[in-house]
């Protein structure tokens, strides 16, 4: 990589493998905490380990999640390709389930990366296709996710049992760190199955890794049902994307998603990968999944579990809430607002709702930090009521809108004495960029 100063650091010209890039503002703070990273050193970052990062996105439709104030501020998502993109940046049209359609870029060179990059691109999503064959995805994606107070060490003992399911399956599964507090195992497979096969395929080993592990994994799709670690099958709904392997991730210690062997896993530490030890890495052992396109398998074995779990009663589960309802897919209102069901309890059907799980509302923002303030603004309203809490009554979502995410905040009232639950209030803060109160309890 070659670097050509311009006037005032406004820009840096990189030269990439015959390319030039111009990197706009390469001095800009983009990590600013714990540690202190620029725009440039993020390229450079990319640039220092462009194979493995490549892998994870070559060939496939990339949505751009933009940080353009940083990593300490919100993004925004861009599924279009920017009209000004490079002449040698190729893109592809993708159909969505609104029935709209886009075109976005694929990357699949180190100019490309450092492009992207520079668009504020500090962590990559690609879908599970490519670019020849955009309905059938090569990838299964397994998601751990982590609800409050559960410790790393669950984590990893939920991973275990995730390669184990995948073992009886024929299947083999890549781990890596989220760059977070959690875990992805991506699965190679043949293109031949639809977005639908695979999201019940992966609903199925959601729930025959519950089964093992029911203390500790969960295959619920409502926050105020979850323990442990949830398995989110819904990762492998058609225009869902995840961050890809060498992601950079909007934390203070710029940690990274990192690729792992299966014999790091029992051990590994998610703080020591990050934007400033993984090139190092990097140069010493490779990519660890740099056999992975070598292992496509076949669903066949999980899509019989999913035919075995239906015809024993075990429909389908909630999809994500902007898709249309689905055959055989159960009710996708939360238990906390499910209709008191006819005859329950020897009582007539009303109508009314049933507060099966107390939630409130508290909080709805673009800020995180503003989000949270309330949160404790709340508490201190509430101190009572507060000291109940476990730590996963408090449910903080990131909630992605069109072109951007904001964050809501709820709280679990199960463990607080009904004659001493707080009421409904008004959302403090109520700036998020959709949605605001207007009376009603929280979904």
């Amino acid at each position: 990589m070659e670097l050509m100063s311009e006037s005032a650091k406004a820009s840096e010209v990189v030269s990439v493998e015959g390319r030039e890039v111009r990197i706009t503002h390469p001095e800009k703070l983009y990590f600013s905490r714990e540690v202190k990273l620029t725009k440039l050193d993020l390229v450079r970052y990319y640039l220092a380990v462009a194979p493995g990062a490549l892998a994870g996105i070559r060939d496939r439709p990339l949505v751009l999640k933009r940080f353009v104030k940083g990593a300490e501020a919100e993004a925004f998502y861009q599924k279009r390709a920017p009209a000004d993109h490079p002449e040698w940046l190729r893109t592809v049209t993708l159909s969505f389930p609104s029935g709209r359609t886009a075109e976005e870029l694929v990357v699949d060179d180190a100019a490309g990366l450092a492009w992207v990059v520079n668009l504020g691109c500090i962590e990559l999503h690609p879908h599970p296709v490519r670019s020849g064959d955009l309905d059938h995805p090569d990838e299964m994606r397994v998601d751990l996710d982590p609800g409050p107070g559960v410790s790393w060490a669950d984590v990893r003992r939920v991973a275990t049992e995730v390669r184990a399911v995948l073992d009886d399956a024929g299947l083999r599964g890549w781990p890596k760190t989220s760059g977070s507090r959690g875990m992805h195992i991506n699965v190679r497979i043949h293109p031949r199955w639809s977005f639908t096969e695979v999201r019940r395929a992966a609903l199925a080993l959601s729930r025959a890794v519950e089964r093992r592990v029911p203390e500790l994994a969960t295959s619920k799709w409502w926050k105020e049902e979850r323990h442990g670690v949830f398995l989110d099958y819904n990762q492998n709904a058609k225009d869902r994307t995840t961050a890809s392997a060498y992601s950079v991730r909007p934390v203070p210690d710029a940690r990274v998603s990192a690729p792992l062997g299966w014999d790091e896993v029992p051990d590994c530490d998610p703080a020591e990968f990050t934007v400033l030890t993984m090139p190092g890495r990097f140069a010493k052992i490779g990519d660890p999944h740099a056999e992975m396109d070598r292992t496509a398998g076949s669903l066949n074995a999980l899509l019989e579990l999913a035919a075995k779990d239906e015809a024993e009663g075990l429909g389908d589960a909630p999809w994500p809430p902007h898709f249309r309802k689905m055959e055989g897919e159960g009710s996708r209102v939360a238990p906390s607002r499910a209709k008191k069901a006819a005859g329950e309890g020897g009582a007539a059907n009303t109508g009314k709702r049933r507060s099966k799980m107390p939630l409130i509302l508290v909080a709805k923002s673009a800020r995180k930090d503003a989000a949270m303030e309330g949160l404790e603004q709340w508490k201190g309203r509430h101190p009572e009521a507060a000291k109940l809490l476990a730590a996963d009554d408090v449910l903080v979502d990131s909630m992605r809108g069109r072109s951007s995410t904001w964050t809501r905040i709820r709280v679990n009232l199960r463990h607080v004495p009904e004659e001493n639950w707080p009421g409904e209030e008004k959302p403090d803060p109520d700036d998020a960029p959709e949605g605001r109160w207007h009376g009603k309890p929280a979904d």
